[in-house]
C-alpha cells in the first residue's frame, strides 16, 4: 500500500463517520450520474454504472439517492450540467499529484483548486506533465467471505477476463487489470455473483517518489488531504512513497 493510501485508511479510521460517509455520498452519486449519462440507466448493461451503484450499496448509500442520481443521467429528473476535469501538478517533495474533479462550474472549479495548490506552496503543471508519470488501471476491491484469491482467479480464468493481478490483504480482495478491460472484469465478476465493494479506473504510478523527510511529509499529506476534502474533487492520484514507520508515527500526532 503506498504512502498516501495507507495515511487514508489511518485518517478514515481516527475521523468522523458521518463527515466520510456524506464525502462519500456525494463522490459516488457523482459517478453514477456520470455513468448512468454515458451508458444509461440500466445497470445491468452499464458496467460502469453497475460498479458505481456497488460501491453504493457497499457504503449504505439510501436506495432513493442512487435512483435520484441515475435519474439525473438519464434526464428524467434536472440536474445542473456535469464534467469531468483534471488538474496536475507537483506538491513538496517533488511529488506528482493529479486531482480528478466532478463540477458544475469549471471556472469556480480551477480557481479552487488553485488556490489550494499556491497556499501549500505547490506547484500546478500542464496538462500530460503528469500524467506521463502514472498508467491508468482497472481496480476491483471485493471484500467478506467473497475475498478468495484461488476462488477469484479460477472464475476470471473460466470468464476469460483479462487480468494482471490478484491479491488478498486483511480480508479484501484487490483484483488489477489494464483499463480496457474494466468492463470485461466487471461483467466477469457480476456474472459469478462476486459482490464488488469498490471499483474505478485508477493513476498508478510508474516510479514512486521516497519521502522520509517527516516534515515533508507532513506537508504532502496535508496537502492532498486538503484536496481530497474539497467537494469537487473526486480522487487524487500522487506517487508518494513513505515508508511504513513514518506514516504511523505522523498518524500518532495529535491533530
Amino acid at each position: 500500500m503506498s504512502g498516501h493510501n495507507k495515511w487514508s485508511s489511518i485518517k478514515h479510521k481516527k475521523g468522523a463517520a458521518d463527515a466520510k460517509r456524506g464525502k462519500v455520498f456525494s463522490r459516488v452519486a457523482k459517478e453514477i450520474t456520470l455513468a448512468a449519462r454515458e451508458g444509461g440507466g440500466d445497470p445491468n448493461s452499464n458496467a460502469r454504472l453497475r460498479s458505481a451503484v456497488s460501491e453504493g450499496r457497499a457504503n449504505n448509500m439510501p436506495l432513493d439517492n442512487i435512483e435520484r442520481a441515475i435519474k439525473k443521467g438519464t434526464g428524467e429528473l434536472e440536474g445542473g450540467p456535469i464534467e469531468e476535469l483534471s488538474y496536475e501538478g507537483y506538491a513538496a517533495g517533488g511529488v506528482a499529484v493529479i486531482v480528478h474533479c466532478v463540477s458544475d462550474n469549471r471556472n469556480r472549479t480551477a480557481a479552487e483548486v488553485r488556490s489550494i495548490f499556491t497556499r501549500h506552496s505547490c506547484n500546478m503543471a500542464a496538462s500530460g506533465a503528469v500524467a506521463r508519470m502514472f498508467q491508468r488501471k482497472a481496480r476491483f476491491l471485493v471484500k467478506g467471505a467473497a475475498a478468495n484469491e484461488e476462488k477469484l482467479v479460477e472464475l476470471l480464468l473460466d470468464k476469460g477476463a483479462d487480468v494482471e493481478d490478484v491479491k488478498v490483504a486483511d480480508g479484501v480482495a484487490e483484483i488489477m487489470a489494464p483499463a480496457e478491460a474494466f468492463a470485461q472484469v466487471s461483467n466477469a465478476l457480476h456474472e459469478g455473483g462476486i459482490p464488488v465493494a469498490e471499483s474505478a479506473l485508477i493513476m498508478v504510478p510508474l516510479t514512486p517518489t521516497l519521502v522520509s523527510d517527516p516534515s515533508i511529509a507532513r506537508q504532502v499529506l496535508r496537502f492532498i488531504e486538503l484536496l481530497e476534502d474539497h467537494d469537487d474533487v473526486q480522487q487524487v492520484y500522487s506517487n508518494v512513497d513513505i515508508p511504513d514507520a513514518l506514516i504511523e508515527k505522523l498518524a500518532a500526532e495529535p491533530a
